[in-house]
């Protein structure tokens, strides 16, 4: 039997500054933008069309000779989703379009994650929102404050989004463990799926505390009460961009791959 293809658009956010790697969409990997390894991932998806969203003409003059679809916007957005939801008024799109975010410092995402986050959003109708998470095997990352927890319901859906290491083990962690006990904890990967109704209400929802405290924006939707689905990536994410010494990484990894690829 045939699996009915999920149609969605995949939208590239690549925002010019960054406080850490100033630049990062333009950073030289392999030869090429950062930027354009994440889009050539996204066009290898089942996207029925890939945007490059961005609010600098540098990054828009670095793409356009791919032939890369590239909309500019605001530079003023507080947030990836508001600069998604500023893509989606000016394509148009209908409220029940589904846009997945494909983030700009992403440039080993698996294109099959892409389309596992659209199909997840496209089987639960109730949810405005689709994202992945994968589990947590060591102590380290489960207590390091830079890797986000989610806890899921039975059904799937986020209960919530946390820095802090949740679920808490009321008799294990009265001292930090050594090991896990069990499969428990879930690293959230920063994937979403949205329906573009969503993007546009997003844009009138006044930030919430919790957001606010943990300086994470999924919050807001989560206590205004939209549902967010949850799926197990279906493939390993490798890390993204975030430091020099992750850019470094990256660049080796893909300079051994081309490597490869020619002899």
């Amino acid at each position: 039997m045939s699996v009915a293809k999920t149609e969605f658009i995949a939208v590239v956010p690549a925002r010019f500054g960054s406080s850490r790697l100033p630049g990062k969409p333009l950073l030289d990997i392999a030869g090429e933008p950062m930027v354009a390894h994440v889009w050539r991932r996204a066009c290898q998806s089942q996207a029925s069309r890939v945007v490059v969203a961005t609010d600098d003409p540098r990054i828009r003059d670095a793409m356009l000779p791919y032939g890369a679809d590239v909309v500019m916007t605001r530079a003023d957005h507080p947030s990836g989703t508001d600069r998604l939801a500023e893509v989606a008024e000016q394509l148009g799109l209908s409220d029940d379009t589904l846009v997945v975010n494909v983030q700009g410092d992403e440039p080993l995402i698996p294109p099959a994650l892409i389309d596992q986050v659209a199909m997840r959003l496209a089987e639960d109708r109730e949810a405005a929102i689709a994202t992945l998470a994968e589990p947590i095997t060591d102590v380290e990352t489960l207590f390091n404050a830079n890797v986000v927890k989610v806890v899921r319901s039975l059904q799937g859906r986020a209960l919530y989004f946390s820095r802090a290491p949740i679920p808490w083990d009321r008799e294990q962690f009265k001292v930090q463990p050594a090991l896990l006990s069990t499969d428990a904890w879930l690293r959230h990967i920063g994937i979403y799926a949205y329906r573009a109704s969503f993007l546009a209400a997003y844009r009138e929802l006044a930030p919430s505390s919790l957001e606010q405290l943990e300086q994470l924006e999924q919050l807001r939707a989560l206590q205004h009460g939209y549902a967010i689905q949850v799926a197990l990536a279906s493939t390993i994410n490798p890390p993204g961009v975030d430091t020099p010494e992750d850019l470094a990484r990256v660049r080796a990894l893909l300079a051994s791959e081309s490597e490869g690829g020619s002899e």
